[in-house]
């Protein structure tokens, strides 16, 4: 079974690799929408594959470390591209938690990416 938990963030970023003149290398920024994923047997007796407590408590402290923040800023995210983010957010969350399987980032409504650790 996979059970799943959402968060939103505001950040800023720009892409310092990108050409001269694409838009991307101005500052600008996203409401980002994660979703990270848990994969692992239903276990008893609480009936449950990981208790939603625990994944807020374990993401919620990375998620408020990228919230209001120039994403350039922080160690390991000098290229903050949608990528390398969700690289990032994966290697933040993956020893503070077992089962993770996936996470999806979404930049916009329409353009993200989903990571599975691979």
């Amino acid at each position: 079974m996979i059970v799943y938990k959402s968060f939103t963030f505001d950040s800023a970023h720009f892409l310092p690799n990108v050409p001269l003149h694409h838009k991307c290398r101005n500052i600008h920024g996203h409401t980002y929408h994660l979703t990270v994923y848990f994969e692992g047997e239903v276990t008893s007796p609480e009936g449950w594959v990981l208790d939603f407590a625990l994944i807020k408590n374990a993401v919620k402290p990375i998620v408020d470390q990228l919230d209001h923040t120039i994403l350039n800023e922080v160690p390991g995210l000098e290229n903050p591209t949608a990528e390398n983010l969700a690289i990032w957010i994966w290697k933040s969350i993956t020893d503070k938690l077992d089962g993770l399987n996936k996470i999806e980032l979404k930049e916009t409504p329409t353009s993200g990416v989903i990571y599975e650790g691979k």
